[in-house]
């Protein structure tokens, strides 16, 4: 599978169409710059990327790497349709085998300014929603021919419905124990990052052993439960710090923290300053 990192999201640069008849063999090329989403609907292709067999057959998709070379593992047996579709991205990406805990970039800013995130796409399989993903793609070409903006800014909407979807259709999330159990966990911690939280009250919630759920939030996250926790209530204290005027030692217990010492302390740690710099250096 691919693995992204965003923001930036993956772009859409082009898409169309082709029915090869029976016989009729794939082009072979030799890194093309971008990726190569290929849906089949009718027939088959039988490709190969660097001796990787990938045989696409109809209501499936595979995609091709935009640095590996492609060719035809055997002409199509019948006639065959399919859809065509380059994209590429600014951002990082990698191929994977399993899912892999997002550490954060280290920031140069305390203030995070923008979220990233990484999300995971298979490399082939059967579309979750085949007649909705030919629609699109339809769409796609008629907007093609539009020459204003706003063609080209729906084109970028519908690809990103696009990509959500074959994320989907991966299910890795949805069918890792542990991962959901990690996305649960985090989840608690969110809602309730205002009160005391021990291991012990998250197991009772969860219904698993500490010791397992940690494990799995540090295979999701790369961190502990209290490490996810206490870094969720920094960047509240952030917010809080910024956009309002409240004293210090309420926006530490309005995020959860006992004492003002250990705020402070906290603080410092994940942020490299002190909660009255902090403010200072962002308020006039």
């Amino acid at each position: 599978m691919f693995r992204f990192t965003s923001p930036p999201m993956p772009h859409y640069i082009t898409s169309g169409q082709d029915v090869y008849p029976a016989g009729e063999r794939h082009a072979d090329r030799s890194g093309i710059g971008v990726f190569d989403l290929l849906v089949t609907t009718r027939g088959c292709l039988y490709l190969e990327e660097d001796g990787r067999e990938l045989n696409v057959p109809a209501g499936g998709f595979t995609i091709l790497r935009p640095d590996r070379s492609h060719r035809t593992a055997k002409p199509c047996e019948e006639e065959t349709h399919f859809h065509w579709l380059h994209f590429q991205t600014l951002g990082s990406w990698s191929e994977v085998t399993e899912r892999e805990p997002y550490a954060g970039p280290a920031l140069s800013m305390p203030y995070m300014q923008i979220e990233t995130f990484v999300f995971h796409v298979p490399r082939s399989g059967e579309l979750p929603a085949k007649e909705t993903t030919y629609e699109r793609l339809e769409e796609l070409l008629r907007l093609k021919a539009a020459a204003d903006t706003g063609a080209r800014f729906k084109q970028q909407g519908i690809f990103q419905q696009l990509l959500y979807r074959l994320q989907e259709e991966g299910g890795t999330a949805a069918k890792d124990a542990q991962l959901a159990l990690a996305d649960e966990a985090a989840a608690f911690l969110r809602r309730n990052y205002r009160e005391p939280i021990s291991y012990k009250e998250l197991s009772e919630q969860l219904h698993f052993h500490p010791n397992y759920i940690a494990l799995c939030m540090k295979k999701a996250f790369g961190c502990t439960p209290l490490d996810y926790l206490t870094r969720y209530r920094i960047e509240q204290e952030k917010q809080l710090l910024i956009h309002t005027g409240e004293p210090f030692g309420a926006i530490a217990e309005a995020t959860g923290f006992v004492t003002f010492s250990y705020f402070v302390r906290c603080f410092g740690k994940h942020t490299g300053t002190r909660p009255k710099a902090f403010r200072q250096r962002f308020r006039t």
